[in-house]
């Protein structure tokens, strides 16, 4: 009998540190930052929630307790995506 693998692959991701000004993981075998300032939906998040992040795709990261996805390249070159908001309205 032979088993079948299910599932995709996924890399690995870690977060490494947390301070005050925001957090870093570790994708693969690089470590890139996030700052809150960049990525204020963080910034009250618990430490459990930070740290609980999934990697379903490559290119893709999810904090399921936070209901936020990010794409790597954003947080790569967070100045080529803008927070935009328009206040709630």
């Amino acid at each position: 009998m032979k088993s079948a693998a299910h599932g995709g692959d996924t890399s690995a991701v870690e977060v490494t540190n947390i301070s005050e000004q925001g957090f870093w993981l570790l994708l693969d075998d690089r470590e890139v930052f996030l700052s809150f300032d960049d990525f204020p939906w963080f910034l009250d998040a618990s430490v459990r929630e930070i740290c609980n992040v999934e990697r379903p795709l490559t290119h893709h990261l999810r904090w399921p307790a936070l209901d936020i996805d990010l794409s790597v390249a954003s947080i790569e070159y967070p100045d080529r995506f803008p927070l935009i908001s328009n206040g709630g309205k």
